[in-house]
Parts: C-alpha cells; structure tokens; sequence
C-alpha cells in the first residue's frame, strides 16, 4: 500500500472507533426523552403537573364542603330536559363511534372513552336517583346487563387500540407493506386524507379493528390462512 492508501485507510479506522473515550455519548434514555432535553417541553410538563396537583387540591376540599352542606333531599327543575338531552350526547356519542368503526379511524380510541365514561355515568346516575323507588330494579338491571358491560368492552377496545398504536410506532414497516396497505382496493380504511395527522382523518394502526377483538377471537389473514 502506498503512503496514501495507507493514510486513508488510518482515517476511515479512526471514524469507525468513534469519538475519544474522554467524550462518552449520552445516555440513549436521555436523548430517547425529549423532556429530558427540551427546555420549553420541561417547563410545560412542570406547568401540567403544577395544575393536575392543583385541580387534585381543589377537588379534595370541595368534596368535603359539598358532604357538609349539600341537603339529603332536593326537587330538581328541569328533570325531562337534563335526561333526554344526555340520551341525545349519548345517541351522537354512539354515531360517531360507530362512523369510526366503519371508517377505522384513529378518533375510535377518544370515541371508545367518551361512550365508556357517558355508559357509566348514566348507570351511576340511574341507580343513584332511582334508590327507594319501584324503579331502582329496573335501573340495576340495565345497569349490570346493558350499560356497564358495555362500557367495559368499549374500554377494553381504546386499551388495546392505543397498544396497537403504540407498538405499531415501535416498528417500521416495510416499504411493500406500506404501499400494499396504501393501495388496497377493499374496505373503507385506506390512507389518512390531505395526508394529515388528524385523528378523525388518520387510519388506525397495528391490525385496525381486530387489535380490539379478544385475542382468540380476532381472525388475521397471516395467522389464520384459508
């Protein structure tokens, strides 16, 4: 080899030893953590937690102020209104979760928990003002068979929805798996749209609608060929 051969190759060793042993890289857990890093992230995340103990705060002595002094008894004005226009949140809350289930959009997940969360608070509310009235076994009934077991599944489904997405950020697919699920023809999934991040407009991620299915039960084409 000559003298330059010689140089070149001492320099392209040098590159792949990496930087001197007295610079040792960053800790991979710091650098993967932008809050770790990013001073306006820090300070916003200080700020979220600044309110979230404050809310918990006020939250706390406001419960024990309404337990001293709200009345055992109270007549409620506008009792038709307040439970049909909850019906009427609940019914759209079921259409649009139910045009994410058709669409497969991402939105599902933020749908599943408001249906959830509405399902359980009619059961709470129905028994709650139903108790030492005839209609308290009705009330317990659709609570126990209908309203809860449903929240429950649909709580069951953002869980593993957001695990799907989750672990489907963890991966990167391969270009031909990227293009064959871009341009199938079947099915109402496709791609996002304007090619936006919207969650009402991105599709969901992972296996779509059957990483809310119980494991048994949910039918992949690669794991269960015809």
């Amino acid at each position: 080899m000559s003298l330059d051969e010689r140089r070149r190759l001492a320099r392209a060793l040098a590159e792949l030893d990496g930087p001197p042993a007295d610079n040792p890289p960053a800790d991979p857990d710091t650098l993967a953590n932008p809050y770790l890093t990013d001073p306006k992230l820090r300070r916003q995340r200080r700020v979220a937690l600044l309110i979230a103990a404050a809310c918990c705060v006020f939250l706390a002595v406001w419960i024990v102020v309404l337990a001293a002094t709200l009345p055992h008894r109270f007549d409620a004005h506008h009792w038709r209104a307040v439970w049909v226009n909850f019906d009427v949140f609940l019914l759209a809350a079921f259409l649009a979760t139910a045009w994410a289930i058709w669409r497969e959009r991402q939105v599902l997940i933020l749908l599943l928990v408001v249906t959830g969360t509405m399902l359980c608070c009619d059961a709470w509310f129905d028994v709650g003002t139903s108790l030492a009235t005839s209609g308290l076994w009705i009330s317990l009934v659709t609570a126990v068979f209908a309203e809860l077991p449903l929240a429950f599944l649909a709580f069951a489904g953002a869980r593993r929805l957001l695990q799907a997405t989750v672990e489907a950020s963890l991966r990167v697919p391969a270009p031909a798996a990227i293009r064959a699920l871009e341009t199938a023809p079947a099915g109402t999934r496709g791609p996002a749209e304007d090619g936006t991040c919207s969650l009402r407009r991105t599709p969901l991620s992972g296996h779509g609608l059957d990483e809310a299915l119980p494991r048994g039960r949910a039918q992949r084409p690669a794991e269960h060929p015809a």
